[in-house]
């Protein structure tokens, strides 16, 4: 049989758990390309830090810390102690001393001229996390959150945002800061190119999908490509499984409901969509939820990844439904 090839857009936590579920789904046997976000990268003392890739790239390569989700396993933190020791600031995002190490390595490679998807491909010839993982782009992307503090309109990078006042103000809007200069990274338009099948992980639909096709000519080529595409519902029974999708939805006009944003995403031939450029084809509910998007085939499927078991499930189903738009198309 030929090999299958799979791309996912994803970002975070839920992206990375899906993958790895994925990953499982596929047994080894078919190749996977993540696109992953960098709306999130962020400096910080000195050294750029790109949140997503690395919450992937330590998942699937065994390093992560399975109780936080994030960060490296068998952490320790006298770095950060002793920068907190200096009032050094910011103070709010701690670093661990494993993960420094990334970032040292990256920052390094950076600034010797390598573009972040050489940067990321080097770091991921230690970890083998038995996928190709790509950055959304080679440019630097910032997601800035514009906010009510009390004290009058601010705009706060996403990660201060999230990480410092954990969502608790209200956005008024979310900017890619970059975005418009931006391009797809190398390889990305190649791998949407080249698929098979396309999957939008169960990742925030604003600043995790939302941002990746923000990428000029990213959308435009998710939706040129010849593989089905299929959606996974990050929103069960009207809330976020995991992070604040819940206080990012509103911001953009969009409800929190798994109907809502598959309409948000809205279908590919348009008729479904809400600005006229959809991206789907198909959309995975969670069981008992419902969605009516015109133009996009819809299933009910448990989509709670409590286990690596249930996540697979979870993947193969939104291999079968790929599989299903591909056949009446």
């Amino acid at each position: 049989m030929p090999v299958v090839h799979v791309v996912v857009l994803a970002g975070g936590v839920g992206g990375a758990r899906f993958l790895s579920g994925l990953r499982a789904a596929v047994g080894g046997a078919d190749r996977i390309t993540a696109i992953v976000n960098t709306g999130d990268d962020l400096t910080l003392h000195g050294l750029r830090v790109c949140p997503d890739l690395d919450t992937v790239m330590y998942t699937l390569g065994g390093g992560i810390d399975t109780e936080r989700g994030w960060g490296r396993a068998e952490e320790t933190w006298t770095v950060k102690d002793e920068l907190a020791a200096y009032d050094a600031e910011p103070a709010w995002f701690g670093l661990g001393d494993r993960d420094l190490a990334t970032h040292l390595i990256r920052t390094r490679m950076l600034d010797a001229g390598f573009a972040l998807s050489a940067v990321t491909e080097a770091l991921c010839a230690r970890w083998q996390p038995g996928i190709t993982l790509l950055p959304m782009s080679d440019e630097r992307v910032e997601t800035h959150v514009v906010v009510d503090t009390g004290e009058g309109v601010r705009a706060l990078h996403f990660q201060e945002w999230w990480v410092r006042h954990r969502a608790a103000l209200t956005p008024r809007e979310f900017v890619q800061v970059g975005v418009a200069d931006a391009r797809p990274a190398a390889g990305v338009l190649d791998a949407l190119a080249d698929a098979d099948t396309l999957l939008l992980a169960p990742s925030n639909p604003v600043v995790s999908i939302g941002t990746i096709l923000g990428v000029p000519g990213l959308r435009e080529a998710v939706r040129e490509c010849q593989a089905p595409v299929v959606g996974l519902s990050p929103i069960i029974a009207g809330a976020p499984v995991r992070g604040m999708a819940d206080k990012c939805l509103p911001a953009v006009g969009v409800p929190t409901s798994a109907e809502g944003v598959g309409q948000h995403y809205g279908a590919r031939n348009s008729a479904g969509s809400r600005t006229g450029d959809g991206v789907l084809d198909g959309w995975l509910v969670h069981n008992g939820d419902r969605a009516e998007i015109p133009g996009v085939r819809v299933r009910a499927v448990p989509l709670l990844m409590t286990d690596a078991g249930t996540t697979a499930a979870m993947a193969a189903a939104a291999l079968a439904l790929a599989e299903e738009c591909r056949r009446s198309a």
